[in-house]
């Protein structure tokens, strides 16, 4: 297969994060004999810094003409400091996924049992957490309107049936098949956008039988999510409300370097961690990469790589099971770099037969399975 990847490392550990994944994507290219093309453009502070916008029209050009978008991280420690700044990083973002229609958010939280003793909760309420959030992207508060004067602020809140539609089609979908079980997570009590989505939601219902749908507020939401997310199966929810919940989902695995996503439409496809920048750990070789990779087999998922998409993430098993990991995991050992990560990831695919892992190599700055 041939695919030409339009790659947007954007700031802080983001082009350590994203190399790591195009590394596996190249390792996969030249094991199954494809053919993947990597287009690198400016997004974000980077963008603001080189151009002043931090969306540049050459960078929507390279995303328009692409098959799919790797997205790194967004953010500055320097815009964050300005309330009063008028551009800022994230614009370029939110205008990517508002420019190419990008309204499916779709994260996948899964509890990995090597990893189970790094997590906060108690091993008994996470073990087998297998949950798919799907988030709608390009509505609700983060687009509406909003108004700043010194002593008042508003955002507005808003969603149309259309928009509603077409996120709880793919929930549905998705939901038959897996486990048949979808919840919407709302806060119908106080939010008229809320009611309007847990109207529309219950009407698409009666078109999937064989999916059981169940209505949770937010707030209990939240919090079952940390006492019982094995409850869960697909989470359907708006913008903001699917944002806070698949940051908060990070504590069920362990680390928020260990879950990625994916933006789609039916034209578009991004695939992006869902952590941030991270300005503090920018070029320190402790960003752990694990979450990009994982972007990346769901770009391979986007595309029918099935067997390609297995092969990363029996790698990424492979290397939490070994304990090649970043120091986030502050697991058996703590000089394992974001690179030799990448490294490890990408040998296993070469040798996936070949499981023993030579630390002696790794340490001397090499990667090689014996």
């Amino acid at each position: 297969m041939k695919l030409n990847i339009a790659v947007l490392p954007g700031d802080g550990i983001g082009p350590e994060v994203t190399a790591q994944a195009v590394k596996v994507l190249k390792a996969i290219a030249m094991e199954f004999g494809h053919v993947f093309t990597f287009n690198k453009a400016l997004v974000g502070a980077s963008a603001i810094d080189k151009t002043g916008n931090p969306l540049p029209e050459e960078t929507i050009s390279i995303c328009e003409k692409a098959d799919a978008i790797l997205f790194g991280a967004i953010g500055s420690a320097k815009y964050d400091m300005d309330p009063d700044a008028k551009i800022r990083p994230e614009q370029g973002l939110l205008g990517l996924r508002k420019s190419l229609d990008l309204f499916a958010n779709i994260r996948p939280v899964i509890a990995y049992e090597d990893l189970l003793n790094m997590s906060s909760l108690k091993i008994k309420q996470i073990r087998d957490t297998n949950i798919l959030i799907y988030r709608e992207l390009n509505g609700g508060l983060y687009f509406g309107e909003k108004k700043l004067t010194n002593d008042n602020a508003s955002d507005i809140c808003e969603y149309s049936r259309f928009e509603i539609e077409r996120i709880a089609h793919l929930a549905f979908k998705a939901a038959q098949s897996r486990k048949g079980k979808l919840t919407l997570v709302d806060k119908a009590n106080a939010l008229a956008s809320s009611r309007l989505w847990r109207k529309v939601v219950k009407e698409l219902a009666t078109q999937y039988p064989n999916v059981k749908l169940n209505f949770m507020y937010i707030d209990n939401a939240a919090r079952e999510l940390i006492i019982n997310p094995r409850q869960f199966d697909v989470i359907l929810t708006e913008n903001m409300f699917g944002d806070i919940l698949s940051e908060e989902a990070s504590v069920i695995v362990g680390s928020i370097g260990l879950l990625g996503s994916a933006s789609i439409n039916d034209k578009h496809a991004m695939f992006e961690p869902i952590h941030g920048a991270n300005d503090e750990f920018k070029n320190k070789g402790v960003a752990n990469p694990i979450a990009s990779i994982l972007s990346a087999a769901m770009l391979l998922d986007h595309f029918g790589l099935d067997i390609e998409a297995a092969l990363v993430r029996k790698a990424v098993d492979k290397s939490l099971k070994l304990h090649i990991t970043t120091p986030d995991l502050n697991m058996k050992y703590d000089n394992i770099s974001t690179t030799k990560v990448g490294d490890f990831i990408e040998d296993f695919i070469n040798n996936p037969e070949e499981t023993n892992l030579n630390f002696k190599n790794i340490h001397l700055g090499q990667s090689t399975i014996i």
